[in-house]
Order: C-alpha cells, then structure tokens, then sequence
C-alpha cells in the first residue's frame, strides 16, 4: 500500500498559519490538522473513524477537528486518482465552512 501525497491549497495554508496564532488550548486546532494530514497520506482520503466524517460531493470529504464554540472542520478533495493526490482546501470553523 503506497501512501498518498497531501497537498494544502494557498487558502488553507493561510488559514492554517491564522490558525496557529490564534488560542492556546492543547492540542492545538494544528495539531489536529497535523495529525489529519498525516492520516490522510497514510490511509487515504476516505477517514470514517475522523469526527463528523462525511463525503460532501464527488471526491470531497469533511471531518471535524474540534467539537465545542467554534467547531473547526477541515475539507479535502482527491484530485489525481491515479498519482494518490489529495488537496485540503479549507481549514476552519463550521460556519465558514465551504459547504
């Protein structure tokens, strides 16, 4: 099993570099998205055991990251079948959310 490769989109890096200044709680909402990230090169795109864990469209999918006021949600689309590419596009609260 080969692992796949997790690419951010330039939005959901400067939302993940917004994120990183923002609160103290540990872990961190990074953190989160850190252990996402690895999850996804290791697994794939398709994480049932993540919070919230939902397909949003053809190749889309959405997770929860931290439940509580805001909830934070990161979503992710497989964009090359064939070469394993996954892309986050978006990392953030739930009511920004892009769905």
């Amino acid at each position: 099993m080969s692992n796949w490769t997790v690419l951010f989109s330039r939005t959901a890096k400067k939302q993940y570099e917004k994120l990183k200044k923002s609160g103290s709680k540990k872990p961190t909402v990074n953190d989160a998205i850190d252990f996402l990230a690895i999850d996804l090169q290791n697994n794939g795109p398709y994480l049932t055991s993540w919070p919230n864990y939902s397909p949003l469209g053809k190749n889309q999918f959405h997770c929860h990251l931290r439940k509580g006021r805001p909830t934070y949600v990161a979503c992710w689309r497989i964009i090359n079948k064939q070469e394993k590419q996954i892309e986050v596009y978006y990392v953030g609260t739930h009511e920004k959310a892009p769905y």
